[in-house]
């Protein structure tokens, strides 16, 4: 209730109270307040006249705030006092400057801005809703608010993946500079390619002279080698139920995701090509390799609306694409869960032809809780019956890794929070070693 009609009803009521006619006296009141709302309804700014625009922020990265501003240009000749409410969906986090309560008074030909911080707690696109406007009267008695009027905006804010993994980011460009800076090869070795000639010393293996190079400068020369560059790695994201698993507060995807992120910017700054592809019964998502700089930011905008689908995974059809796409021999990391399940029935029976053209590391997040199982004494019998279990998922795993690695297939096992400086790790061992 606003002052105004506040007003109307402490001189309406004593009136009343002395009217010689109470009946005639309440039909007279009746009549005028019905009166002042017609007439305050007819001063309220009209909707049509109310144009609706938005400006800010389009993407942001889970976990931080983004600012996306609503700006009401009243276009009618009266004062617009407004009531707003800015809808976005509940995962946005929106938090408006203005509460949707305030009456907010705009003059004809002004222009209000309405400030709307989002917090979003999820990733991919967080649309806006609808715009809702109440264009009060001066009395306060009466307001217009029609569906649709004034006409919605669209607005998305993409939220992109959190990218917690990249603090490990400048340790592991570290040791790639140590990898192509000091690594020389004493023969030529799998893997490497040649660098530069340079004068024999003392250590260096006989076997890397360049004899004729030598004869031609009349001094002993030596043959250099480096990790060979535009290697190629394809980054596979298991997008099937196991991946919708939640691992320390989040689903396993968001870790794999973060893990493939890590990966892809060391490979991309290692000079090597790297290709993603996300799939679960069919093909998510595809991002082919580029540029460094270019590749990271697609990257992330093709990961941000990614969630998990509640179906079994293909991985015939993950296979299979990955062999059409990529005849030349890569690194395929296959980012997934150790269940003994999915990988017996989906993965085992088509791994052969996958681990014949290209090498193969499939990479999981341990789950904590079954360690917590494993290592908690039981106080219940409820307890022994899940340690039980816990005993039980951990040998199926251990299944598991030991028949990927029968087929030469490298298993990065680790928890949550350690899968992506782990994967990275495993990657510049096999740099290292030339076994890309």
């Amino acid at each position: 209730m606003t002052w105004r009609a506040a007003v109307l009803l402490l001189v309406g009521v004593p009136t009343l109270a002395f009217w010689p006619d109470p009946v005639r006296g309440v039909a007279v009141m009746t009549g005028a307040v019905l009166l002042l709302t017609a007439v305050d309804w007819a001063l309220a700014a009209p909707l049509h006249t109310i144009t609706v625009d938005r400006e800010g922020d389009r993407a942001v990265r889970l976990g931080r705030s983004a600012t996306v501003t609503l700006r009401l240009t009243n276009t009618s000749g009266r004062t617009l006092r407004a009531q707003v409410r800015d809808g976005w969906v509940p995962s946005a986090g929106a938090r408006p400057d203005v509460p949707p309560g305030r009456v907010s008074r705009v003059g004809p030909g002004g222009v209000l801005v309405l400030p709307n911080r989002l917090t979003p707690t999820r990733r991919g696109d967080r649309p806006a809703v609808t715009v809702t406007v109440r264009s009060l009267g001066p009395l306060g008695l009466a307001l217009r608010q029609r569906a649709g009027r004034p006409a919605t905006p669209g607005w998305t804010l993409r939220v992109l993946p959190r990218f917690d993994s990249r603090r490990h980011l400048p340790e592991k460009l570290s040791r790639l500079r140590v990898i192509d800076g000091t690594q020389v090869a004493r023969g030529r070795g799998q893997g490497t390619e040649f660098d530069t000639l340079r004068e024999y010393v003392v250590g260096d293996d006989v076997r890397s002279i360049d004899w004729r190079a030598s004869a031609r400068r009349a001094d002993v020369l030596v043959r250099t080698w480096r990790p060979e560059r535009d290697r190629r790695l394809v980054c596979v994201l298991d997008t099937g139920r196991t991946s919708a698993v939640r691992v320390r507060d989040e689903p396993r995807l968001d870790t794999a995701i973060d893990a493939a992120l890590l990966l892809t910017a060391l490979a991309s700054r290692a000079g090597d090509r790297v290709d993603l592809l996300a799939a679960d019964a069919q093909i998510r998502t595809t991002v082919t390799g580029g540029s460094q700089p270019a590749l990271l930011h697609r990257l992330v905008n093709a990961l941000a609306p990614l969630h998990p689908a509640l179906v079994e995974t293909d991985f015939d059809l993950i296979v299979a694409e990955i062999l059409r796409r990529h005849r030349r021999r890569s690194l395929v990391v296959l980012l997934t869960a150790l269940e003994a399940g999915a990988l017996a029935e989906g993965l085992l029976p088509v791994l052969p032809r996958l681990a014949a053209r290209h090498r193969v590391i499939v990479a999981a997040a341990h789950d904590p809780v079954l360690t917590a199982l494993t290592t908690t004494p039981p106080v219940r019998t409820g307890d022994a019956y899940a340690a039980a279990a816990g005993w039980r998922a951990l040998a199926e795993r251990d299944r598991v890794r030991a028949a990927l690695g029968r087929y030469g297939v490298t298993v990065v096992d680790a928890p949550a929070d350690r899968l992506a400086p782990a994967l990275a790790d495993t990657y510049l061992r096999l740099k290292a070693l030339g076994q890309l």
